[in-house]
Formats: C-alpha cells, sequence, structure tokens
C-alpha cells in the first residue's frame, strides 16, 4: 500500500548557518554601530542579546529572514518573551523540531475530516498516512499544504508506491 510520513523538522547545519549569516549582518548594520547586539546557538534554541527591546525586534525579523533563506520554515520559530534588565535585553527563540501529541492529533483529525480514503496513525513525532490510491495521498499532501492546513512547517517523507 502507499504511504508517507507527515513530519516537523529541519536541517540544523543550515540553523547555525543562519545564525551565523544573522550576526554578520547585524555586525555590518548602520542601525547597530556601537552596539552590543548578538546572535548565540545553543543546541535548538537561539539567545538574542541588545542593548534595548527594540533592537531585539529588529534582530527577530532578520533571524527570520535568514532562517526562510536557508530554506527552513518560519513557523518552526517559538519566540520566548523578551527578559529585559537594566543593562541588556534577551530573548529566547526555540527552533522547534517534531510533532508534539497535540499537533499531530490535529494533523490526524483534519485528515479524518477530509473523508479521504486514507488512514493517518501517529507513530513517536510524525504521523504515518496509508491509502490504496497514490492520488488519495497527494490529496492529503494538497491538504495539509492548503490553507484549511494546520499552521505547522510541515514536510513529507518517506513516500513509498
Amino acid at each position: 500500500m502507499p504511504s508517507f510520513d507527515i513530519v516537523s523538522e529541519f536541517d540544523k547545519h543550515e540553523g547555525a548557518n543562519a545564525v551565523d549569516q544573522a550576526n554578520r549582518e547585524v555586525q555590518a548594520r548602520f542601525d547597530f554601530k556601537g552596539v552590543n547586539a548578538s546572535f548565540a546557538l545553543e543546541g535548538d534554541k537561539v539567545q538574542l542579546e541588545a542593548d534595548v527591546d527594540f533592537q531585539l525586534k529588529q534582530m527577530l525579523d532578520v533571524l527570520r529572514a535568514r532562517l526562510i533563506a536557508r530554506g527552513i520554515d518560519a513557523r518552526c520559530m517559538d519566540v520566548q518573551d523578551p527578559m529585559l534588565s537594566g543593562v541588556k535585553a534577551r530573548q529566547e527563540v526555540a527552533l522547534k523540531q517534531g510533532l508534539d501529541a497535540a499537533e499531530a492529533k490535529e494533523v490526524v483529525k483534519l485528515i479524518k475530516a477530509s473523508k479521504l480514503k486514507v488512514q493517518a496513525q501517529i507513530q513517536g513525532e510524525k504521523v504515518r498516512v496509508t491509502g490504496k490510491k497514490r492520488d488519495d495521498l497527494q490529496a492529503v499532501m494538497a491538504l495539509l499544504r492548503g490553507e484549511e492546513g494546520p499552521d505547522l512547517p510541515l514536510q513529507f517523507d518517506n513516500f513509498r508506491d
């Protein structure tokens, strides 16, 4: 039976490259001259540090643009609230990877509501979809990519015919 897996992941190496590019861009920008602003990648989290809050917002836009340029879906960013102290402003951005249980249930519920002749089952951090026809599987992919689909960074792996 034809099948494929629905996953939510990104290339960590490309993520590290995006953070390095964002660091270089912030250091070269005129509006950041004389400001101690930097990005630091620690595992799946990116630490943003600047002097004031509005610079963090600008840095967040730079990071988002660099991630998109490196082929990483910007919806994987989980932006935390900024932590403001007297001298520094810090913000943490978690780069989410994998579908948690609630997101996987939402995907399965959406597939079942579409009334397509496919079966969807949760397997850890991915959802496996099987069906008799390849066209039905492609219809599921189109459904999840479309406007009615979830607001998640989804990829489709392991397509078997």
